[in-house]
């Protein structure tokens, strides 16, 4: 709509100019002098009056400018307005004035100059073209300006909104309709785009309580799924509590520990899925609370049931944290250890800034370069993992807690082992 404007300006300027040069070319004296018949017969009839009667035409209005002069030049009648130049023969010529010479007995004795150029018409019709032109170009322009704004209301702008709403639409934004004012010429085409944002709006609506009930089914599910776990594992403690107590069949003991094994990795399973699904849904709870930092040593000998940690003196600090959350961290990063690893973990600790660094250090195969940035991702596992069993849930799950509870999860490989550092917040 601009190159349409500065069309019309451009346009409107040519215009002017053109209009400028014809009035130029015309002031110059272009145009052709033309004398009448009633300015022919009046210049003879003075002519004829002065070879006659001089004093005659004197005093007679011929209803014209002229002058009179005899063969030496002197003024015999002027009845000028501007008496500045003195008038000639030459002069008249120059000038483009009619003249007649007064003949008296067949001798010339002066002449008439009529002070007429003969432009008056020309002049008079040069204005009226002028003037039309002039008209013409300002009715022309005011209605190129009342026509483009005409199009800028009606269809540049109502165009230019469907724009804006498409990129809206794209951007995802489907809650703000498409406004359409009264005398809009595509108002159906309009409605229909604002239809089919009403129906993509509905469809989304549709897709994110579907997603939410088969979030809320999976967290269902899995909650379900730890009653009889649990009872699996009492079961078989029990059981195994009364093996020791009597026969010691070898057997019966291989048979409940590999109960015990299957129980505890459905139960580390399930619990992640149940984690994952409630933070999908928004429904993990924090509850951040002091507590001295020996909280960890007691973490750490839950969960070391194989006893292969070796833990480096502990900073006696009060740490600002969720214990029931941390204890899943740091469980989620010692399973991990014992089923890729099964080496040694290390265990330090040192205080930096507002954090307490405790760093978790196995021996074994570590992680690619590649692919240290995408073990906390989503159901992610590595390439050389593929075969053993388990989600891609756990250093995912550990790593979104940490960071819930304002802390932090750094994984790094020297080559020697998996090192995972958690920043945990000081008091």
């Amino acid at each position: 709509m601009r190159s349409y404007f500065r069309i019309v300006i451009a346009a409107g300027i040519f215009f002017l100019l053109g209009l400028a040069v014809f009035a130029v070319i015309s002031f110059n004296g272009a145009a052709v002098p033309t004398i009448d018949n009633d300015k022919v017969v009046l210049l003879n009839d003075i002519a004829m009056d002065a070879a006659e009667d001089m004093e005659a035409v004197k005093n007679n209005d011929y209803g014209a400018e002229f002058v009179v002069i005899d063969n030496s030049g002197n003024i015999l009648a002027d009845t000028r307005t501007d008496k500045t130049q003195n008038p000639s023969v030459e002069s008249a010529i120059k000038n483009r004035y009619p003249y007649k010479y007064i003949i008296k007995d067949n001798n010339i004795e002066g002449a008439v100059i009529l002070i007429d150029d003969g432009m008056d018409g020309f002049y008079r019709v040069r204005n009226i073209i002028f003037a039309g032109l002039a008209i013409a170009a300002v009715l022309i322009t005011a209605g190129a300006v009342f026509y483009g704004i005409y199009v800028r209301n009606n269809i540049v702008r109502p165009f230019g909104r469907m724009e804006a709403f498409a990129g809206k639409v794209a951007e995802g934004n489907l809650n703000e309709p498409l406004l359409m004012e009264k005398n809009n010429m595509f108002g159906v085409f309009s409605e229909s785009f604002d239809i089919m944002r009403e129906e993509l709006n509905a469809s989304r609506q549709r897709e994110i309580a579907l997603q939410k009930k088969e979030k809320e089914l999976v967290a269902s599910l899995s909650h379900d799924l730890k009653t009889p776990v649990t009872g699996i594992k009492l079961t078989s403690e029990l059981m195994q509590a009364k093996l020791q107590a009597g026969d010691n069949d070898k057997d019966m003991q291989e048979k409940l520990d590999n109960i015990w094994k299957k129980a505890d990795q459905i139960d580390a399973l399930v619990t992640d899925l149940f984690t994952s699904t409630l933070d999908d849904l928004g429904e993990v709870k924090i509850s951040m609370e002091d507590v001295p930092s020996t909280i960890l040593k007691e973490i750490l000998t839950k969960y070391d049931d194989k006893e292969k940690v070796r833990e480096e003196a502990l900073p006696e600090v009060i740490i600002h944290t969720d214990p029931k959350r941390m204890s899943q961290v740091i469980g989620n990063i010692i399973h991990n250890s014992y089923k890729y690893a099964d080496t040694f973990i290390d265990v330090d600790y040192k205080v930096t800034g507002p954090n307490l660094e405790m760093c978790i250090k196995d021996h074994g195969p570590g992680v690619p370069e590649d692919e240290l940035e995408l073990i906390t991702n989503k159901f992610y596992r590595g390439k050389d993992q593929q075969n053993e069993e388990g989600s891609g849930l756990g250093l995912y799950i550990a790593k979104n807690l940490m960071e819930k509870m304002g802390g932090d999860l750094i994984p790094e490989s020297d080559g020697d082992g998996l090192s995972i550092t958690l920043l945990i917040p000081l008091s």
